[in-house]
């Protein structure tokens, strides 16, 4: 690995703005300063502080390679990037087509954004009630099946925060940290992420199959992430809820 003059990662693409902030691929000294933070900070400020380390336990450039769901795995399979940090969920299908790095990174689970005149809660609370979704996710048939809640599904996250303000739901339910990134705007003021997160989801970060002296090295460095704090740090400096996989994982590897 010391042979790398540079690195290349996933990150997840928002939108067009990513071109105009960071599309030539340069290497950054002090990383998230101005406007990239800003863009950025909404879902994927975890991610991209671990990415930011790792190219600098390296010691080499970092390009960044904006991806989809739909291509990421795609990506590192045929070598159009190094590593993937792109908020990837760590399946059992996915780890049949790339090398997921044990142990995860990090997770996400599933919360409601309420107005903070509702009152909630409890997850009980919502039985019987309109709640916004977004059709085909994973967590519907829960909430519908064990909480009794009365699912709105919209295709898009756009409609559905459009619904709620509308007063069409009571709680639109969906990725909590979607949802702490989206309390950022100040059209959210009155708004509240209230509840325990619920079904965690691990999100694993990835190398090309094969490339064991990589994957070892990564395995090191998340493994320290753990045992010094870091994935809590961030949580705490940029004001996101305490999740139970960080908390979890600090005891396990401290």
């Amino acid at each position: 690995m010391n042979k790398l003059q540079g690195l290349t990662f996933s990150v997840p693409r928002e939108g067009a703005d990513f071109r105009n902030v960071f599309a030539d691929g340069e290497a950054f000294g002090q990383p998230f300063g101005g406007a990239f933070e800003f863009i950025f900070l909404q879902q994927e400020i975890i991610s991209l502080h671990t990415l930011a380390d790792v190219a600098k336990r390296l010691g080499v450039k970092l390009e960044l390679v904006p991806v989809v769901a739909s291509n990421r795995i795609q990506f590192l399979q045929q070598g159009k990037i190094d590593l993937m940090i792109a908020t990837m969920s760590d399946t059992p299908e996915r780890r049949k087509t790339v090398d997921i790095i044990d142990p995860d990174y990090y997770a996400s689970g599933t919360n409601i954004l309420a107005k903070k005149s509702e009152g909630l809660k409890s997850w009980d609370q919502l039985k019987g009630k309109k709640v916004c979704l977004i059709q085909g996710s994973f967590y519907n048939k829960e909430l519908q099946e064990k909480y009794g809640i009365e699912g709105v599904a919209f295709p898009g996250t756009a409609e559905a925060y459009a619904a709620l303000r509308n007063g069409n739901c009571v709680a639109f339910a969906y990725d909590d940290t979607a949802i702490v990134g989206e309390m950022l705007k100040p059209e959210w003021s009155d708004y509240e992420m209230p509840l325990e997160s619920i079904l965690p989801q691990p999100w694993g970060l990835a190398v090309k199959t094969g490339e064991k002296a990589f994957g070892d090295f990564m395995a090191k460095t998340v493994t320290d992430w753990h045992k010094t704090g870091f994935i809590q740090q961030l949580e705490k400096k940029y004001s996101i809820k305490p999740t139970k996989f960080a908390m979890d994982m600090m005891s396990k590897y401290k």
